[in-house]
């Protein structure tokens, strides 16, 4: 073991090795199969760098992102005299390039070789590396083997084929900072490693805080978030690509430091953006999951996930990426389950098989963003490891712990859910468990009979969200287990034995709900010190002018100022022309037109309550000088179809009426008459528009769809004669 340390001294300065790294490098160098599990930022690349350099012969290592190859490489090179000791072979590199990483191979000068999946399968690369001495083959980021981690690749289900054509008993590694139990063991089986020796290392780290919020004015809650810790990096993650450039350009003009970073920008712009980020010439990167891979930056202070991710592997990735260097690490999620409705219909027309593994990964992180107990205890049993969350490392570091919900005694409502499981024989998913508990009778659970077991209706005294949350305390706590190979069914532990056979206390702790706006404005409105409250004293008064100004102009209130921006006025205080047009709904129009009476009234209250007005608030637009936005409106005046504007810019029919009433709303007129006369008949518009005239009262759509579904409109008509309702009457 002496030779290890100096090894390491001699090619990385380092004294000591970290956590298992001496073992496993040794294990390896011992020319035994090795399976690594350890959390990003434990030092898995050591792993296999420290033996790649001291065995005879080149080291391949499989890695899924270029990005990543070059990141490792450069990282080689630098504890190097030579750049050939360490080399990349990918689609990136042209011939030229090729033919000198391949004469290096030759020549023996490369210790390193990362390649990509589909770059190994070529037969010319198999043929060639039979030629070379290959000291061990590492496979990284391995959970892409598996269709349940979270980045499947089918390419990694053809590695142990290629490593078989390349040479016999070459050693293999494998390595990954996310893994199930269930996609540990679809690894081993994959890549034939049932007798590796599998070092896995705690994944609780505990220097991270974990917090999720109810998705509610979230543009405001970043910007006053990042603001909070200026010249600190982080990352934000957004799910599509054209809301990564929005935010990006949203916060740059909001005073924060930001760049966009996704996979559809060109590699310069990647490059650059990600230097700039590595340098600190700018604090925050936006970005897909396509950033982040193999980014070593020590000092990432906050992650914040904008969207809910597919799975709780990537989000526990992307979230290992704050705190590597052990300092402060903030993890801020913001969860809609619309958001997650989005992520279903995505998947639509996929296998059965594969939309079924993304339903059950779906319901893990609902699970996880609505559970009130320790969010670090959920994670940790997700990975098949327990905590203690009185007393194990990083206890008190999450909302549910500083926050606590409401709690109760439990254990008869415990035993009720373990008897329904034995009763249905073991064989239910845990929705369908409820239902019954519920007492709903639909056409599934009569053509079963369940409507006459034992436990049907015994809970309908409490609602489906209690249920669910003791159904997912009690499999963390291991008294009933998912059984993942059959899609989540429910099956008795021998602990859930043991307690129907001895019944005991158990605390239930309620879980949050989301869907309340009760609970979602709570949340907000109570963070003052954070950014801004909404007065409600200022807010009333406020919805009086709007109502007497309605009054004079004969229209309804909503086509004065919408209670979305009531609220956010009774939280900045705007006292100018300009201010007020800082307001989401707001724009000049709207403003000369009705903010007189507002501005005066919000002043004198400014005034006579002393009040320091958090400037900070506003969230400043980027709207008004977008193109769509200008496109759209030339487009319309030149009498152009919504469709053919649609595929012009590459966007959906609802993408297009939402910015048309994001236009409308800032008070700006447009004339849909040539496109709604050839889309609807002139009774049918006459219909909504009186609607809106006369019976609405807040001017939602979703208010406009309830009171008019005796009629056969469809969301988009509704849609289309609101926008014409709002340009007419309010601008």
């Amino acid at each position: 073991m002496a030779d290890l340390n100096v090894a390491l001294k001699k090619y990385f300065g380092f004294n000591t090795f970290k956590g298992e790294q001496e073992s496993i490098i040794q294990n390896v160098l011992d020319g035994k199969d090795t399976f690594v599990i350890m959390p990003t930022g434990g030092g898995k690349s050591m792993c296999y760098q420290l033996p790649a350099l001291m065995l005879e012969g080149t080291a391949i290592i499989i890695s899924p992102l270029i990005a990543l190859m070059k990141n490792q490489v450069d990282s080689i090179r630098g504890v190097s005299e030579h750049d050939s000791i360490a080399h990349f072979l990918n689609s990136s590199l042209n011939k030229a390039d090729q033919l000198q990483v391949k004469d290096d191979l030759r020549a023996g000068k490369t210790k390193i070789l990362y390649i990509a999946p589909e770059t190994l399968t070529k037969k010319e690369t198999i043929d060639f590396f039979k030629e070379l001495t290959i000291s061990l083959v590492a496979v990284d980021e391995a959970h892409c083997i598996s269709e349940w981690g979270h980045d499947f690749r089918p390419e990694y289900r053809r590695i142990k084929e290629m490593i078989k054509g390349i040479g016999e008993d070459i050693p293999v590694m494998a390595l990954t900072a996310t893994a199930t139990p269930k996609v540990q063991g679809d690894i081993q089986k994959n890549l034939n490693m049932s007798d590796a020796t599998v070092y896995k290392a705690s994944f609780n780290r505990s220097n991270l805080f974990y917090e999720v919020r109810p998705k509610v004015d979230v543009l405001k809650q970043i910007i006053l978030f990042a603001k909070d810790r200026v010249g600190k990096s982080g990352i934000i993650y957004c799910l599509s690509r054209k809301k990564v450039e929005e935010l990006a350009e949203t916060l740059q003009v909001n005073g924060i430091k930001a760049l966009p970073y996704h996979a559809g920008f060109d590699a310069k712009t990647r490059a650059f953006n990600q230097d700039a980020f590595l340098n600190e010439d700018t604090d925050v990167i936006v970005a897909t999951i396509a950033f982040g891979m193999g980014i070593d930056k020590p000092d990432v202070r906050f992650v914040i996930h904008h969207d809910m991710p597919k799975s709780l592997e990537g989000y526990y990735q992307e979230t290992g990426r704050a705190g590597r260097d052990d300092g402060e690490g903030h993890c801020l999620a913001f969860y809609d389950y619309k958001d997650i409705e989005k992520l279903e219909k995505f998947m639509a027309g996929k296998p059965v098989a594969e939309q079924e593994v993304g339903r059950q990964l779906l319901e893990e992180v609902v699970a996880y963003a609505e559970t009130a107990m320790s969010r670090r205890k959920f994670l940790l049993h997700y990975f098949g490891e327990e905590f203690d969350e009185e007393e194990g490392a990083g206890a008190k570091m999450d909302d549910n712990a500083v926050n606590p919900r409401p709690r109760e005694e439990g254990g008869d409502k415990v035993k009720l859910v373990l008897d329904c499981v034995k009763e249905l024989r073991e064989t239910s998913k845990a929705k369908y468990i409820i239902k019954l508990l519920l007492g709903i009778s639909d056409s599934e659970v009569k053509s079963f009979k369940h409507d006459k077991n034992v436990c049907f209706g015994k809970g309908k005294d409490r609602d489906p969200a209690f249920w669910m949350a003791v159904v997912r305390q009690v499999i963390v706590s291991k008294l009933l287990r998912k059984e993942i190979e059959s899609y989540g069914v429910l099956k008795l532990t021998d602990k859930g034995r043991a307690f129907l056979e001895n019944p005991g206390s158990f605390t239930i702790i309620l879980d949050h709900d989301y869907l309340s706006r009760a609970e979602d404005d709570s949340v907000i409105l109570n963070q003052k010190a954070q950014g801004g409250a909404a007065d409600d004293k200022l807010f009333k008064l406020l919805k009086d002018i709007t109502k007497s100004i309605s009054k004079s102009q004969n229209v309804p209130p909503f086509a004065v100022f919408q209670e979305t921006s009531l609220q956010e006025m009774a939280s900045s205080y705007p006292i100018t022309m300009e201010e007020l047009t800082n307001i989401q709904g707001v724009g000049m129009g709207k403003a000369k037109k009705f903010g007189a009476d507002i501005i005066n009234a919000i002043a004198d209250y400014v005034e006579e309550n002393n009040i320091e007005r958090p400037q900070d608030f506003v969230v400043k637009s980027v709207i008004n000088k977008s193109g769509t936005k200008v496109y759209i409106i030339q487009n319309i005046d030149r009498k152009r179809p919504l469709e053919d504007i649609a595929k012009a810019k590459t966007m959906t029919m609802d993408e297009v009426l939402t910015e048309i009433e994001n236009i409308v709303d800032s008070g700006t007129r447009v004339n849909l008459d040539y496109y709604l006369n050839a889309i609807m008949d002139e009774d049918k518009q006459d219909e909504i528009f009186e609607y809106f005239q006369d019976d609405a009262e807040t001017g939602t759509i979703e208010e406009a769809m309830e009171e008019l579904a005796d009629e056969d409109y469809s969301e988009d008509e509704i849609r289309l004669m609101r926008i014409k309702f709002m340009s007419e009457t309010a601008n």
